[in-house]
């Protein structure tokens, strides 16, 4: 059975200001961890990367003084995302349909390849470099 549970939040982090300078971002992620794993009943707390962009965003040295979440719980484990972001949703895979189509292009590619001789474009600097040699001098011998 999948206990879901799911709220939403206004975190108060004013409290990452009395930290140094350098630590307060830092600081706010903690406050921001604490608070959900004490009103959400888990230890087990993931923080979207939208949710940790938002909190550096003004840099480690301005976090905002609050900030509104959405937590949701499933089982002992915690989601918490930005309360407007967008959850992903996971795609069931047509897997027949996309093993078909690489295997039909390779066999195309396969049968379409011939063996030819390198264009001056596709030769190495070196050979390239010894061709025009090789050109100058029948020039000037005619």
């Amino acid at each position: 059975m999948v206990d879901k549970l799911e709220r939403v939040y206004t975190v108060p982090l004013g409290k990452a200001y009395e930290a140094i300078r350098l630590k307060r971002a830092r600081r706010a992620v903690s406050l921001l961890r604490s608070f959900v794993s004490r009103h959400m009943k888990s230890e087990d707390v993931a923080i979207s990367n939208a949710l940790n962009s938002f909190l550096w965003q003004h840099s480690i040295e301005a976090p905002p003084r609050k900030v509104k979440i959405r937590a949701i719980r499933e089982n002992a484990k915690v989601k918490v995302y930005l309360h407007d972001e967008k959850l992903e949703v996971a795609k069931p895979k047509e897997e027949n349909k996309e093993q078909k189509k690489p295997e039909e292009k390779k066999s195309e590619k396969k049968a379409e390849q011939k063996p030819t001789e390198q264009k001056a474009e596709d030769k190495k600097p070196e050979e390239k470099k010894a061709q025009e040699k090789k050109d100058t001098k029948t020039d000037s011998k005619k």
